[in-house]
């Protein structure tokens, strides 16, 4: 009758407290990706098989991008604090770990005393000696899965780790590459500008001679002069704009400050000779989002947050705890260890809250907040990562639009500078004219670098966007292989 009653005032306590109901995730995602190629692809449709690739720079094939893309995931300093962090919260699960096993302790002492003499019962001897050697343990039982669930949190907080080291290992490779093809691109600008300077030369020398030979008068001269000192001043600000970005990437790279100086960054292929990855095609599967770590790192915050609900939740019950002691006492060394000098004890206390003002109430509200925050970050976060792939795919089919478009303008300027070299050289018309020809072609020449650039930098975003890349699969495959 007593145990029973004892049952039952636990269990009456125990639900005085309301526990919350946990909402769970459920993402509604779409079965595919449109395509990101500005026309229908052979093969396209829905359910396109494909591997996912991780190391997506590669797929480039330069391999100066893939070495200094390696440079930076070995020496970047954002990229070694977030392995630190790493460290830390493997330290933390080891702590939480430690608390679901026993705890043993081995202790000794030896001590030495004098007492009275003229007590009212003086002792035989009135120095005493006393030596003690202990082993204690002890030793909680996990009854309601408390501590199980603090180690489930422990643990999902080091996955929420690795993975936030993941997204600043996808970050920094995003902006390598990025910054690379920025490099290429003012490389590209920068040799474009130095031939246009020698051909502007040759003209305000050749203008020069026909002047003083008084064949023309001084304003063509005047204005390739001035069409000379334009582009002077474009090539300083290309040359300063690409030292810059030199600075810029080499900090990626986590080189030293005098690296920053005397370091110069590796050039791989030309511009013209980088050629993007093919086209995503359409029908590629939606589920290819799962990779992206900052979805990974938003699950498992979630997860923690669920399991530190379900540890406090825990702590309404009681909880059982045993100790043990075994030892040797003993007024002389010599008798330490002997048999009747054995001490031991065995206990077990069990505790159960009957007041702490709602703390444990309190508290479990709490837990049960912070879980609903992180099931609504998570929810963001999978928006936010469709609309960067939407985002991604439309700019990639835009880019890819662009650069056909700036090709063809570049040809057809090219001949409409030639005809209009012809038409001054004849007298038709005046070199005005052949310097709107040959800025237009410059201006557009200038545009295809950038127009080729971008298509490269939105390939790039499309891969981090989609947390890696992808190669297609044959449609045969072996017995019990997933799609």
């Amino acid at each position: 009758m007593n145990k029973a009653l004892i049952a039952l005032l636990i269990a009456s306590l125990s639900g005085c407290i309301s526990t919350p109901t946990l909402r769970k995730a459920s993402p509604d995602l779409p079965q595919a990706w449109p395509s990101s190629s500005p026309r229908p692809q052979a093969g396209e449709g829905p359910g396109v098989r494909v591997s996912a690739i991780e190391d997506w720079w590669t797929q480039f094939n330069d391999p100066a991008l893939t070495a200094l893309v390696n440079e930076a995931l070995q020496h970047n300093n954002d990229l070694l604090t977030a392995a630190a962090r790493i460290e830390e919260a493997r330290a933390a699960l080891g702590l939480s770990e430690a608390d679901r096993r026993p705890e043993v302790q081995i202790g000794g002492s030896a001590g030495r005393t004098r007492v009275t003499e003229k007590g009212s019962f003086p002792p035989p001897s009135p120095v005493n000696n006393k030596f003690q050697v202990n082993l204690q343990a002890a030793y909680e039982v996990d009854l309601w899965d408390r501590y199980r669930q603090a180690s489930a949190a422990a643990r999902a907080d080091l996955l929420a780790s690795q993975y936030a080291r993941e997204v600043v290992r996808a970050s920094l490779v995003g902006n390598v590459a990025q910054s690379y093809f920025q490099i290429a691109a003012l490389d590209a600008a920068l040799a474009l500008t130095r031939d246009t300077l020698n051909n502007r030369r040759e003209a305000v020398g050749l203008h020069q001679l026909r002047f003083d030979a008084g064949i023309v008068s001084e304003l063509p001269l005047r204005q390739a002069e001035a069409e000379l000192a334009t582009l002077e001043a474009t090539q300083a600000d290309l040359a300063r704009q690409l030292r810059q970005q030199e600075t810029a990437l080499a900090l990626l790279l986590g080189r030293s400050p005098r690296g920053l100086v005397d370091d110069p960054v590796a050039r791989g292929k030309p511009l013209d000779t980088l050629t993007a990855p093919p086209a995503i095609p359409g029908g590629l599967p939606s589920d290819l989002l799962a990779r992206r770590p900052d979805i990974r790192q938003a699950e498992q915050r979630m997860v923690g947050a669920e399991a530190r609900v379900l540890e406090t939740r825990a702590a309404i019950y009681p909880s059982l705890s045993l100790t043990a002691n075994l030892g040797s006492e003993s007024k002389a060394l010599s008798n330490l260890f002997s048999g009747p000098a054995t001490i031991w004890g065995i206990g077990a206390s069990l505790v159960q809250t009957l007041y702490n003002a709602g703390r444990t109430e309190a508290a479990l509200k709490g837990d049960a907040a912070r879980q609903e925050q992180a099931l609504l970050a998570y929810e963001q976060t999978l928006r936010v990562a469709f609309k960067e792939v939407l985002d991604a795919l439309v700019t990639n089919r835009q880019a890819r639009e662009a650069g056909e478009a700036e090709n063809r303008r570049a040809q057809a300027l090219a001949r409409a500078a030639e005809l209009a070299g012809l038409r001054y050289q004849n007298g038709v018309s005046n070199y005005l004219e052949v310097l709107d020809a040959q800025r237009n072609l410059y201006q557009a020449e200038q545009n295809r670098i950038e127009a080729s650039r971008a298509q490269l930098a939105a390939t790039a975003t499309l891969f981090k966007a989609l947390g890696g890349g992808w190669l297609p699969r044959p449609e045969t495959s072996h017995p019990g292989e997933r799609g």
